[in-house]
Parts: C-alpha cells; structure tokens; sequence
C-alpha cells in the first residue's frame, strides 16, 4: 500500500475528472466505485485507489492512496504535476 500527496494547479473537479479519465474505464479500465466533487475511488485487478482532493491557493492538493496500483499513481501524479 502506498500513501502519496501532490499538488497541481488544475481546480478541483478537473483534477477528479482527470483522475476518472486516468483510472476509470477509459483509462486503466478500473471500476469507479464512488465519485463526488473531492473524491473518487475505484476497484479492479485486486487493488483499490482512493483519491481524495482538497482546494488549494492556486490549485488543488490531492491525496491517493493505492493498493496494487502504486506504478500508475505515480504515473497519474507526474502527468498532472505541471498542468494547469
């Protein structure tokens, strides 16, 4: 299991849709088990992601946390450090 934070300048529901768009059916094909405006979480492939994210002064600060899908949260974090 693996617990990572980052911050990026995107706004909050883009950073969630955005997240969706990575893990969800259209990306890594995970099962959204539940979204909101400052969460999602998905299943699938013996593993979960958890993604809670909070507003930040010029961005978001989002807080993952995964269990067998700890590659990709690395992946997704580096893909939208610099996004805006």
């Amino acid at each position: 299991m693996i617990r990572m934070a980052a911050k990026t300048g995107l706004g909050l529901g883009e950073a969630i849709n955005r997240a969706v768009a990575f893990f969800g059916p259209g990306g890594y094909g995970l099962t959204v088990t539940e979204q909101g405006a400052d969460y999602a979480c998905f299943e699938g492939g013996g593993g979960v992601v958890e993604i809670t994210a909070s507003a930040q002064d010029k961005g978001t600060l989002l807080e993952l946390v995964s269990r067998e899908w700890d590659y990709q949260v690395e992946e997704f974090l580096r893909s939208i450090k610099g996004a805006k």
